[in-house]
């Protein structure tokens, strides 16, 4: 006998860290979580590729669009999660990803979005929780394009590869004992 889902009231969160791989790998596996697509918003370019957003020139983030279930996971606890997993302090780098393309940004979907967003920013600033302030752009979603399927899931798909073992991987397992018992 299958769950009937239909009456499952789910949200949207767009979110950009760095690299959409990494915080792809991180938000698949949260309990609450349905869907997760890797893609680019928040630029002037329409239907961007890979390489022209690497450019740095169609003005998109790499983000990702996550499908959620608010009963099971808030947008605050999103929050909490996507702030925890990178440094929310250095402007439009990640490591050694460097661009506005990486930038810290949270793209809103309603006026609740916003405001959870802006004040979880301002509590992280006040506590000076980083020793450096937050510079997480906060900005209304307008549109998202889905990237290449082969970015889609790409830490799954690809976990031998170095980029995931160096970079992906470290973050994974500190994110694994931070929220445990957040985890599918």
């Amino acid at each position: 006998m299958s769950e009937d889902i239909s009456y499952r009231q789910t949200e949207t969160a767009t979110l950009g860290g760095g690299c959409f791989w990494c915080t792809e790998a991180i938000f698949r596996s949260l309990k609450g979580v349905e869907t997760v697509e890797s893609g680019y918003s928040g630029g002037k370019t329409k239907n961007p590729t890979y390489n022209e957003v690497c450019t740095g020139e169609t003005g998109h983030a790499e983000v990702i669009h996550i499908t959620f279930d608010p009963k099971l996971i808030s947008f605050k606890e999103l929050l909490e999660i996507f702030w925890k997993t990178y440094d929310p302090t250095t402007l439009n780098r990640q490591g050694a990803d460097s661009g506005t393309q990486y930038r810290s940004v949270v793209f809103y979907h309603s006026q609740e979005q916003k405001e959870t967003a802006e004040k979880y920013k301002s509590d992280l600033n006040k506590e000076n929780v980083y020793n450096q302030p937050v510079v997480t752009e906060i900005s209304v979603f307008d549109q998202f394009y889905k990237a290449e399927n082969y970015h889609q899931n790409y830490f799954a798909n690809n976990r031998s590869q170095g980029y995931c073992q160096f970079v992906i991987v470290p973050k994974i397992e500190k994110f694994r004992k931070i929220f445990n018992d957040k985890l599918k």
